[in-house]
């Protein structure tokens, strides 16, 4: 069993964290992830405030795991803040802060509650504010990934920002898909893995099957940094590009942004009706370059296994034989 001390910090068995993805988790996916030893989170970003209690309390009557909520931070608001932290959760987990948010406090607030506070951050600047503020574990994420992303590689960030905030634990995100992924990220002196796009194809995923599908197909190599989804949307992330899947809604508009915000209105709605029909080619799929690496849809939990399992055996087996004493 590969065991690490953020495992004893937030009582899982497995150091494997489900991302907080707004709209891409559920449930019963957090419930399968933390009943599988690992940590399971709910992204509430977009939540109404009166909804967020009787999820967490759907949690807690699926899984007697630790669990977690995430905040988009640039756009919560205090009433779900507050029913979030009423609701008490084990872990308060949060990403993309405003430059003037007040991080100290919303942190000490999570404490209060008894919440331990994760935070995702990009840069080396971002970790140290995160950590500064007294973010309990800091996730530390590559650009490869889906969805929100900085620009610098997981090889890169991951040891600059393990370094930047010394004793505080990091967990590592971006381009992770399997057990080898978690290796490299406990090598390069992560204490686990924070995985999106791989949870997003299991079975408890709420993804539209051709959603799930399209991941399967992606070679990894089809997506792009872009700003169309938000800009579609009219929700511009501070400091942040969308990774997403080169499908016909992003060539539409590629090169054309100046029409896109014109046509604002109109796009979002084309993006709801694709959402709802499954239309995989007109809809905004953000998925990570390491897509390509999933081959499978399987049970949420079956895969914390293996992927715990892969990473196990490279350890113990494979890279020992790689070291010569003598």
């Amino acid at each position: 069993m590969i065991h690490t001390p953020v495992c004893d910090l937030l009582r899982i068995r497995h150091p494997i964290v489900l991302g907080g993805m707004a709209g891409s988790t559920s449930v019963p996916l957090v419930a399968a992830v933390s009943n599988a030893g690992g940590l399971g989170t709910l992204g509430i970003a977009r939540t109404p405030a009166e909804q967020i209690p009787k999820d967490i309390g759907a949690i807690r009557e699926t899984t007697k795991g630790p669990f977690g909520v995430n905040f988009l931070l640039f756009v919560a608001r205090e009433p779900a803040i507050d029913a979030a932290l009423n609701a008490r959760p084990p872990v308060f987990s949060a990403a993309w802060a405003r430059a003037d948010q007040d991080l100290r406090a919303l942190f000490g607030r999570a404490h209060e509650a008894g919440s331990q506070v994760m935070y995702m951050a990009g840069t080396v600047p971002e970790a140290l504010r995160a950590k500064a503020a007294g973010a309990d574990v800091i996730v530390a994420q590559g650009t490869e990934g889906g969805g929100h992303v900085g620009w610098m590689a997981s090889m890169a960030v991951l040891p600059m920002i393990v370094d930047a905030v010394g004793s505080t634990p990091v967990m590592a995100a971006g381009g992770i898909a399997d057990g080898r992924g978690l290796a490299a990220a406990l090598a390069l002196g992560a204490q686990g893995a924070l995985l999106g796009t791989r949870f997003l194809a299991t079975k408890e995923s709420p993804l539209h099957p051709n959603f799930k599908q399209a991941v399967l197909d992606s070679d990894g190599h089809d997506t792009v940094l872009t700003e169309i989804p938000d800009i579609a949307r009219a929700n511009v992330w501070p400091g942040a590009m969308a990774r997403s899947r080169r499908n016909a809604f992003i060539e539409r508009w590629a090169g054309r942004e100046w029409e896109l915000r014109a046509r604002q209105p109109e796009a979002a709605a084309a993006l709801q009706r694709a959402l709802e029909t499954g239309d995989a080619d007109n809809a905004s799929l953000l998925i990570g370059q390491d897509a390509g690496l999933i081959h499978d849809i399987p049970p949420a939990g079956e895969l914390v296994e293996r992927i715990v399992a892969e990473a196990e055996a490279l350890l113990k087996d494979r890279l020992p034989k790689l070291v010569r004493v003598g």
